[in-house]
């Protein structure tokens, strides 16, 4: 079996990273290359700068078209293999389905792990690059006078110090508004400061009119203290506040789980922050339900079934999107659970899937 598990691969390779090359053209010809133009036109952006936003635009973009591709390539394997009578030989020798389809399940499933990867430590920091790019060096933004729900962590090595969480920070005064401090030891939470304000003294952030509370292994509170006034534990100058904060695609997934902790803590909607997180595992893990629905779909007994096939694809590709979007929009908004509304579609689509590849293994 190993070499006909090699002859089935071999007939899924091509056809993925074809759909990988296709799918990402298409998006990068309907906006990327679009917005590109559009600033170079109003802000004059040099040729340097737009190449520089087009290089890092194109990771975001690339692990979306892992499931489409993945979409493509089974069927584009299995309608090949149908259409040349091939697929009646391998199960008239005994094969069933589901094990000739493994080839393509197995590596779908390292596909998914690779751009849960692949999501977690190179788009944020590519997507942080790419805004950084436009706003400063292109659009030359000017900072906001006032901004809400300030986040500001601090790290030692691998492991957070501390995390403070201002509800407003004003610029024209460099004073931060209802804050909330936590510090971590050996990344365990050991106190919470809240404060009313804090301000710039020229060297430091002082807080005023506050609490400190010792925390115990389960945070609860161990005892407390009252403070007039007190160095606040972060080192961000006034003019870095505004710049240090992130959207939450240039986060991490654990930078997204601390801050939406910090926020739950102080009652901020945190809806679709929870999606985007979800939204972290849930993209990936399309590319295994989109092979378990492509494999079956592929079985055509048309000749030429690669123009059905990815014809197929691409309704398949717009249900799956349609769903996505649908359920995203309703997370965001409350009316369903965060880790329901991103796991959605995969879940709709896996059980057809199942469904599909039961029907075709009897």
């Amino acid at each position: 079996m190993r070499i006909l598990d090699k002859y089935i691969l071999k007939e899924f390779i091509g056809p993925f990273l074809f759909g990988v090359c296709a799918f990402t053209a298409v998006f990068v010809g309907t906006g990327t290359l679009y917005r590109i133009a559009n600033l170079i036109n109003q802000y004059g952006a040099s040729a340097w700068a737009a190449f520089r936003v087009f290089v890092l635009a194109m990771p975001s973009i690339i692990v979306v078209t892992f499931p489409m591709s993945v979409l493509l390539g089974s069927l584009m394997a299995f309608g090949r293999l149908s259409s040349s009578s091939e697929m009646i030989v391998m199960r008239a020798g005994g094969q069933n389905f589901i094990r000739l389809a493994m080839p393509i399940f197995v590596a779908a499933f390292f596909i998914s792990i690779g751009a849960t990867a692949f999501n977690e430590y190179v788009v944020p920091k590519a997507n942080n690059a790419y805004n950084t790019i436009i706003n400063e060096e292109i659009k030359h933004n000017v900072a906001p006078t006032t901004q809400d729900h300030i986040i500001i962590k601090n790290t030692k090595g691998s492991d957070i110090s501390s995390l403070m969480y201002a509800r407003q920070y004003d610029a024209n005064t460099k004073q931060l508004k209802d804050i909330t401090v936590q510090e971590f030891e050996n990344d365990t939470l050991m106190r919470v400061e809240q404060a009313d304000r804090a301000d710039w003294n020229g060297q430091k952030w002082i807080m005023h009119e506050g609490m400190i509370y010792d925390v115990s292994a389960n945070e609860q509170t161990t005892r407390s203290l009252k403070f007039q006034n007190q160095a606040l534990p972060i080192t961000q100058k006034p003019n870095k506040i505004n710049a240090s904060q992130k959207k939450p695609d240039e986060l991490t997934i654990r930078e997204l789980r601390e801050q939406i902790k910090l926020l739950d803590q102080n009652s901020v909607n945190t809806n679709k922050m929870k999606v985007e997180m979800y939204n972290r595992f849930a993209l990936p893990l399309a590319s295994l339900v989109c092979a378990i629905v492509g494999a079956p779909l592929g079985m055509q007994k048309q000749r030429g079934s690669s123009s059905i096939g990815f014809g197929i694809s691409v309704v398949v590709i717009f249900i799956y999107y349609s769903i996505m979007t649908l359920g995203n929009a309703l997370g965001n908004g409350g009316k369903i659970p965060p880790y329901i509304a991103a796991f959605l579609p995969d879940i709709i689509c896996g059980i057809a899937g199942v469904i599909l590849v039961y029907r075709k293994s009897k």
